[in-house]
């Protein structure tokens, strides 16, 4: 069963009708102005990290009302003209992207990331015609991104097929539902109408993207964050992964050594490649190249896992966070992909309001944990 986020974005609520907790959203912008302008200035909030949260279904009014509410003011989302009641303008034109970020401004949220980016599909991934206008057309959004504010890009390198899971109701604890995936489940189904795609093949075109890229986010100031493979095996429908090793990563950096080639610290996909998470963000940290954070945590391998709760899984949170701290990561950083817990919609799995709010709130304490300790 395939899950894509771009399908999240597609679904929008209107700006114009648009409420926080039954309050207006103008209103609810003046609160929050309020509230930083009173914030006591000797505290440090998130440990000087910019705890955000993810849209991908949307400005969700319930969602922006709760999680102003934890003061978690940052937001993660994508660029839909639909969004913002634009017709005829394409997501990369400064128009758009300027009215998406005035959105939510005006709800008192600041958008900081823009993951899941226009402009870079299939054809630039897979080498094929037309991609060179993608390239080109994702080089405007960068620029028209920086000049609004907004500085980071998480994007991946896997075509056809995105994140991709086997079962979205997996029950977990307590009977919440995670999500899971189980490579025998999909090892024999047909090759997508792409055939087979090699990873040879994705690693020619990926240096492509590098070579007219990278030169181009560095004028303007641009961090690009790599995001893993997910799930990590070699193929899916004939489709081949690279991003699933560390040495892929370390490659990667070195195929255009540069402060804008970085990557997204997706602790989960990491995890699940076999490797020490707290070591992992030492090593890239100290290059100064992880540029964004997915907060997460999971249980099994590569060819089979599920989602965990934070609080659960097989990595150690406090550890990890405890190494972001350490290396003075101050960049975004959102929990990712939680169970969906009682009396919440499956909808979106992975992205559960009631889940999220609790990972808000284990993430949150464990930056204070790590902030304020001692030795």
């Amino acid at each position: 069963m395939k899950n894509s986020r771009r399908t999240f974005l597609k679904k929008t609520t209107s700006l114009a009708a648009l409420t926080v907790g039954g309050i207006p959203a103008a209103q609810a912008a003046a609160s929050s102005q309020w509230v930083e302008k009173n914030r006591p200035r000797t505290l440090v909030r998130d440990a000087g990290m910019q705890l955000c949260e993810a849209y991908f279904s949307g400005m969700n009014a319930q969602k922006i009302a709760l999680t102003k509410q934890m003061d978690v003011l940052g937001a993660v989302g994508g660029i839909s003209p639909a969004m913002v009641g634009l017709k005829d303008v394409k997501p990369w034109e400064h128009q758009a992207v300027l009215a998406v970020k005035e959105a939510w401004d005006k709800v008192g949220l600041k958008l900081r990331v823009i993951e899941g980016p226009p402009s870079l599909g299939e054809k630039t991934k897979l080498g094929l015609p037309g991609r060179d206008e993608e390239i080109a057309n994702f080089i405007t959004l960068m620029k028209n991104l920086t000049q609004v504010g907004i500085d980071t890009i998480c994007y991946n390198w896997m075509p056809v097929i995105g994140w991709y899971r086997t079962q979205n109701d997996r029950p977990g604890r307590g009977g919440a539902l995670v999500t899971a995936f189980d490579y025998e489940a999909i090892m024999n189904l047909p090759p997508t109408p792409y055939g087979e795609v090699s990873k040879e093949t994705l690693w020619k075109n990926l240096a492509y993207f590098l070579k007219a890229v990278v030169p181009e986010a560095e004028k303007v100031g641009m961090k690009l964050a790599m995001h893993p493979d997910d799930p990590q095996v070699d193929s899916v429908r004939g489709i081949s992964r690279i991003m699933n090793t560390v040495d892929s990563f370390k490659k990667l950096l070195e195929l255009y050594p540069s402060p804008s080639n970085g990557i997204t610290m997706c602790q989960g996909n990491f995890a699940l490649m076999g490797d020490d998470i707290p070591t992992l963000i030492e090593y890239f940290g100290k290059r100064k190249k992880i540029h964004f954070v997915h907060f997460r945590n999971v249980r099994g391998g590569k060819f089979a896992f599920e989602e965990t709760f934070h609080d659960e899984g097989i990595i150690d949170m406090y550890q990890a966070m405890k190494a972001y701290y350490d290396i003075g990561f101050k960049g975004a950083i959102r929990p990712d992909h939680v169970p969906t817990m009682y009396g919440d919609s499956n909808e979106h799995p992975g992205y559960s309001t009631i889940g999220t709010l609790y990972a808000l709130g284990y993430t949150r304490g464990l930056m204070d944990a790590v902030s304020k300790r001692k030795g």
